[in-house]
């Protein structure tokens, strides 16, 4: 699909943080080996056994707050999540070109939002990390609004904290199952990200245009 967005019809845009601001490959290695090898360290469980114990507690919870919450995986597997996350802090690195494109978004005006369902103790260590901040206008964890990303209750309770038209509005994440949340709700404009994982294979998005690198919208007048 094409990339190009009619970008003087848009005043507002959303951004996702993991997977599309950030290297999701800092996620994936915590949650996918690092958990898993604590946690079978924890109970003297094969590696095996641990990630199929630990991967049918994570669909328990897919796509709901709990999902994206340290305190419940902390209190579920019985780990530091918060000291886990400290041992690989080299990992959270920045998307290719993402800051070039923060910086062109911000000199074109527009209001710049992160929005993500990560929780607000992982929100500060990635902003610690890398000073996601100074990028953006506002960042809003889900965990404050009482819903995910994936419910319409979030859409709405961000339409009344946030000033922004929907329809000339620009969500961009990694997951076309939040993205069609987004677009159920009435955003304008949706854009996906087909590498969220450096260390991964790309992605298949069907429903929206997608993007592997922010240098293919760059620069915005083109």
């Amino acid at each position: 699909m094409p990339t190009q967005l009619p970008w003087h019809q848009i005043d507002t845009v959303l951004l996702d943080m993991d997977g599309t601001l950030i290297d999701l490959h800092f996620d994936s290695h915590l949650w996918q080996q690092l958990v898993p090898e604590r946690y079978a360290e924890r109970l003297e469980l094969s590696l095996a056994e641990a990630k199929a114990r630990i991967d049918t507690c994570y669909h328990a919870v897919s796509g709901t707050l709990d999902w994206y919450c340290v305190d419940y995986w902390s209190q579920t597997l019985g780990l530091d999540i918060r000291a886990l996350k400290q041992e690989i802090l080299e990992k959270i690195q920045w998307r290719p070109n993402a800051i070039p494109f923060l910086t062109e978004l911000r000199a074109a005006g527009k209001q710049l939002v992160l929005f993500t369902n990560a929780h607000p103790a992982s929100l500060s260590v990635k902003e610690a990390r890398l000073g996601l901040a100074s990028h953006l206008d506002l960042m809003v964890s889900t965990h404050e609004l009482g819903w995910s990303k994936e419910s319409q209750h979030c859409w709405q309770a961000l339409a009344e904290r946030l000033a922004f038209d929907p329809a000339r509005t620009l969500f961009v994440d990694d997951s076309e199952r939040i993205l069609q949340a987004a677009a159920d709700f009435g955003i304008g404009y949706q854009l996906a990200i087909q590498t969220p994982d450096s260390q991964q294979r790309p992605q298949q998005i069907i429903r929206f245009p997608a993007i592997h690198d922010y240098a293919e919208l760059l620069p915005l007048s083109r």
